[in-house]
């Protein structure tokens, strides 16, 4: 067989970088193994050995780090970071992720038309034309004599986080049903060597055992692509943050983590067969971010005024703090109220007007405030660009948020509180627990999930079922966000429209000293010995409620 029979393709596939392309830390300014700029190395390493390999973005890059908040709130008229590094790189293209819309349609529509690639996603439609807003559902690319088909589609679960003015007029069709519809359709008119999706979205089962591994709400659906679809050689996922490859129902998967943490390569192998290329061998690998890779200069010249500027409005002093509001342990900070976490439910109740409120620990890499606290702070402990909803709600709804939080808890064989599988696997989910101000209560995790709540109170008065109590969250949890479906349709009484990192600041920078305390208002513990395997507590059991 001669070599011209013989033809290799390669996919390059990035996801969820989520504007981390400087390889820095933004909280402690060190060099890390992560990051967009040292990726880039290997990927021009790869291009010299392949000039004719496709590179793909798979969704979330605009934001999550400071440099992309500062790029989209203080300089948003001016060319953003993360687009002209994809640029300088030469990206084929880019899926639309979920949170590129967390800065509105407007700032979303602008970026956009910046790079110089195409922006995918085949499902999410104009409500009037009925067209695909982005123009452009799927690419066709030739490798060598190869044709490629890279059909885009985002997880259509999109409404049920974002702030509705940041989506108006566009309606987000099933993922599923979208690919359904795109690949025979593609298949028929390109008759491509290989059909590509790259979905922002990822694995409601579990790669290798099928096993269902979340409840099943059309979030991720990247199993059901593998199995109902007939057409498709090669699946791209993101959004869990997943490092993983494998294959299912002869399609081959890959998803490539975040932040820049790893490279993902995708290759097939042809040979021509009467004028056709037939696809022979399928491979996938997944490259770790090496701190060997030099930071490319081009990628970091594509981002150098814009950093420089982020790097010193981040060490503007707003205030400082009297006593101590520094986190030592995450799980700690969750078993019994926090100077931190009492400080954070403070400001919304004097933002909205509120008496009861709630909030969560967005990151393990949350480190709370030292004693003098600046933009620097602000921004690594309010990672994302959330706004406040106030909802009136039931006492039974305030039970049962409760309970859906204290699933979050596990009794360990030692005796120890735990994490719940289910808040680890597949996606870690911490952000998923809330802890409350304006009320008081207790959860004794030795009792089966829901029925934690062993006090429930306000003022020392029971919290009665039907009576109704305003209380004020985040607008992804006000939306029912992480399974909190008690909330879902509730009256809302109040919103405030600014970014909570903002409010944070602004709150700061006014009263320039704040105080740590914190009232002892809620704990967490165990009344008993945990219980025996036969009568699990795993929260996991309600992934196939």
């Amino acid at each position: 067989m001669t070599e011209q029979a013989i033809q290799r393709c390669t996919i390059l596939v990035t996801s969820d970088i989520h504007g981390y392309i400087s390889s820095i830390s933004y909280r402690t300014q060190e060099d890390i193994p992560t990051g967009l700029a040292r990726l880039a190395t290997r990927i021009k390493a790869e291009r010299t050995e392949d000039p004719d390999l496709i590179l793909i973005d798979n969704g979330d890059l605009i934001q999550g780090t400071p440099l992309t908040y500062f790029a989209a709130n203080i300089k948003p008229n001016e060319p953003n970071p993360a687009i002209a590094a994809l640029s300088s790189l030469g990206y084929d293209a880019a899926v639309i992720g979920n949170h590129e819309f967390n800065y509105g349609r407007a700032y979303l529509q602008q970026v956009t038309g910046e790079g110089s690639f195409p922006w995918l996603s085949a499902g999410i439609v104009e409500r009037k034309t009925k067209q695909p807003y982005f123009g452009t559902p799927y690419i066709i690319k030739r490798h060598g004599e190869v044709k490629v088909a890279i059909l885009g589609v985002t997880t259509h679960y999109i409404p049920n986080w974002e702030h509705p003015d940041h989506i108006e007029g566009l309606v987000f069709h099933d993922a599923l049903e979208t690919v359904k519809t795109w690949v025979p359709r593609i298949r028929a008119k390109e008759q491509p060597d290989l059909m590509v999706v790259a979905y922002h979205g990822g694995f409601e089962r579990d790669v290798r055992s099928g096993e269902w591994t979340e409840r099943y709400t059309g979030e991720n659906q990247g199993y059901a692509m593998c199995i109902e679809v007939e057409g498709i050689d090669m699946l791209i996922t993101g959004h869990q943050h997943r490092k993983l490859t494998g294959e299912i129902n002869g399609v081959t998967v890959i998803q490539p983590g975040c932040n820049g943490q790893v490279l993902g390569k995708l290759e097939a192998v042809f040979e021509r067969q009467e004028g056709r290329f037939l696809l022979k061998e399928k491979s996938v690998e997944l490259i770790a971010c090496n701190e060997s890779y030099a930071k490319d200069a081009e990628v970091l010249e594509a981002i150098r005024q814009r950093e420089a500027e982020t790097q010193a409005w981040l060490d503007e002093k707003l205030g400082a703090v009297v006593g101590q509001m520094k986190i030592e342990s995450p799980h700690a900070l969750r078993l019994k109220d926090h100077p931190f976490i009492e400080f954070v439910n403070k400001v919304q109740m004097e933002a909205t007007g509120a008496d009861i409120s709630n909030t969560a620990l967005l990151s393990e890499d949350t480190h709370g405030f030292e004693s003098t606290i600046t933009m620097r702070d602000i921004l690594t402990n309010f990672i994302y660009p959330n706004t406040l909803t106030v909802l009136r709600v039931s006492g039974a709804d305030i039970r049962k948020a409760l309970e859906q939080s204290a699933s979050y808890f596990t009794m360990q064989a030692d005796g120890t509180i735990g994490v719940s599988r289910s808040f680890i696997e597949p996606k870690a989910q911490h952000y998923n627990y809330d802890m409350w101000e304006g009320i008081e209560y207790e959860l004794d995790v030795s009792r089966k999930v829901g029925e934690r709540v062993v006090k429930l109170t306000r003022h020392g008065a029971p919290i009665e079922p039907d009576q109704e109590y305003e209380v004020a969250m985040n607008n992804y949890r006000a939306g029912g966000g992480g399974e909190y479906e008690m909330y879902r349709g509730k009256p809302v009484v109040r919103e405030v429209t600014i970014d909570m990192s903002e409010l944070i600041a602004g709150y700061i920078r006014e009263k320039g000293m704040i105080e740590a305390s914190c009232n002892g208002n809620w704990r967490v513990f165990a009344s008993t010995q945990p219980l025996t395997a036969g009568e699990s507590d795993d929260s996991n059991a309600r992934l196939s409620s």
